[in-house]
């Protein structure tokens, strides 16, 4: 059998159903980590980490055990397990997303696990509750399994830029609200309080998460808005003249509509070197944003990070 292409082709319009569906499952599975877990600045306490079969919310502590919950995309199911042994397994396949809310409710209270979540998917402007969506939705496993394989090439470039910086900044993780994948880093600076406003998320949650200075790369399958697989950059609060900033590769421009720098994932998946291109795309989109906003780049950076070599200090 032939190896799978490591940058496959990601079509939103051909997977939209499964994709959107994928990330409804996805919230219903965020916010059972949500319900039990202190909150963590800027919400790194609810994102989901990529595994060598899908994702997972890693261990979240209830009372005195542990509960993990994983989508394993190769085999097609989501594993709820605890510390005591307990493990039930719910089918990804075509269906209801009430049928799967139900069905997670029920793993939960048969595993003895006690969580307030909450049912209303996040960032989602006019989805339905999660008990009352009861529309068929089809389940494409093969378009999931290629995008979960994307995330593993974005992650690995994302981590290899993350080892290059020594200030504040946060793991490379899986947003289920938004449905990406990013990374972020930090000035060391408090910023101006941010107005709020974004659709789907409560004006608290998005100031908590906008406090401090912050330059974020990340990469999303595609929405009904922009049905395009991208990458994207932005910096809050924007510095004057980051919109004209010039960034790498060519195919990377500043969107105003959506305050950020795009550059689009077929873009980088047909280049010459993927990882090149993608890795030029995070370094200058976070040189504008650093040489603009006056960071102190002597003290945040170093070079990037190799295998078994401590960085020289």
């Amino acid at each position: 059998m032939a190896a799978p292409e490591p940058w496959p082709e990601l079509d939103w319009n051909q997977w939209r159903e499964t994709a959107i569906g994928l990330q409804l499952r996805a919230q219903i599975v965020g916010k059972v980590r949500l319900g039990l877990t202190p909150w963590l600045n800027h919400s790194w306490h609810v994102p989901l980490y990529l595994t060598a079969r899908g994702w997972t919310t890693s261990s979240i502590a209830c009372g005195d055990r542990v509960l993990q919950i994983d989508f394993d995309l190769i085999a097609g199911w989501v594993v709820l397990a605890t510390s005591d042994g307990g493990v039930k397994t719910i089918t990804l396949e075509a269906g209801s997303i009430a049928a799967f809310d139900a069905a997670v409710l029920a793993a939960l209270d048969d595993l003895g696990v006690t969580a307030s979540v909450d049912g209303t998917p996040s960032e989602m402007p006019g989805a339905l509750p999660f008990a009352e969506d009861h529309a068929e939705r089809p389940y494409d496993a093969d378009a999931a399994r290629r995008f979960w394989r994307a995330l593993i090439q974005v992650q690995r470039v994302f981590g290899k830029f993350r080892t290059g910086f020594l200030g504040k900044a946060s793991p490379v993780h899986f947003f289920w609200g938004s449905f990406d994948l990013a990374s972020t880093r930090f000035s060391g600076r408090v910023a101006p309080r941010h107005p709020g406003g974004l659709p789907g998320l409560p004006d608290a949650v998005t100031c908590e998460a906008y406090s401090h200075e912050e330059a974020s790369i990340g990469f999303w399958p595609g929405s009904d808005a922009y049905p395009h697989a991208a990458f994207y950059a932005y910096v809050y609060p924007a510095p004057a003249g980051y919109a004209e900033a010039r960034v790498e590769p060519v195919a990377a421009a500043y969107d105003t509509v959506m305050g950020e720098f795009l550059l689009p994932y077929d873009a980088v998946r047909t280049a010459a070197d993927p990882d090149a291109a993608l890795l030029a795309f995070c370094r200058s989109t976070y040189d504008a944003a650093a040489d603009l906003g006056n960071w102190d780049r002597a003290s945040l950076e170093c070079p990037l990070g190799r295998p078994r070599v401590p960085r020289a200090v």
